[in-house]
């Protein structure tokens, strides 16, 4: 599917189905703006104010949901610390300015890490009905802080083996703190490593 823009009179909201995992957020959040089984566009910019649609398109997991603001403030930045989640069960949740593949990909991106999922290298929910189980919050390892935390992050999906991650980058757990400061890593994607959430070969 490709990306859909709903314009609005003080911001313009743009979804990308590929990318999206189908958190809900956005239809439990702002369910005057998206609205969930209608018939035509279910998207509509003008029905909430435009801090409050930034808001919570900032937050959105996959980076599926962006936006245009046209009231003078600035746009969504990319952040001064590039990081990548581990999800408890489910996917890497990375929040970066994302080049997959040598292409931009937004700042979001939820990327599969169970090897279930028809839409790779993002994530569609697969892990749930191969009943994917990987922790979350894995051990942390020893690493200095980077000197630089932001900037480009490259993501490389091998064939038939890891992520190939390039850039300053956090690798974090669920619940916040940091597994590993780095400047590459190999991240397993096929769900059989015994090392997650890196990759150790074992695909």
């Amino acid at each position: 599917m490709s990306t859909k823009t709903y314009e609005g009179k003080e911001i313009d909201i743009s979804f990308e189905g590929r990318k999206c995992i189908h958190s809900r957020a956005c239809v439990l959040t702002l369910p005057e703006v998206f609205r969930a089984n209608a018939r035509g566009g279910w998207i509509h910019p003008n029905s909430a104010g435009a801090e409050e649609i930034a808001a919570l398109a900032r937050n959105c997991p996959s980076g599926a949901i962006t936006y245009k603001r046209k009231d003078g403030k600035p746009d969504e930045a990319a952040p001064e610390v590039n990081t990548i989640h581990v999800r408890e069960n489910g996917p890497y949740a990375v929040h970066a300015d994302v080049r997959i593949s040598g292409e931009r990909a937004g700042l979001r991106a939820t990327l599969c890490r169970c090897g279930e999922s028809e839409n790779k290298p993002y994530c569609d929910g697969a892990h749930v009905k191969a009943a994917f189980a990987a922790t979350g919050e894995p051990a942390s390892k020893s690493s200095e802080p980077l000197a630089e935390r932001g900037g480009p992050l490259a993501v490389a999906p091998i064939k038939d083996g890891p992520l190939k991650v390039e850039g300053n980058l956090e690798v974090c757990c669920g619940s916040g703190h940091t597994i590993v400061h780095t400047k590459q890593t190999f991240l397993c994607r096929c769900g059989h490593s015994a090392n997650k959430p890196f990759c150790d070969g074992a695909r």
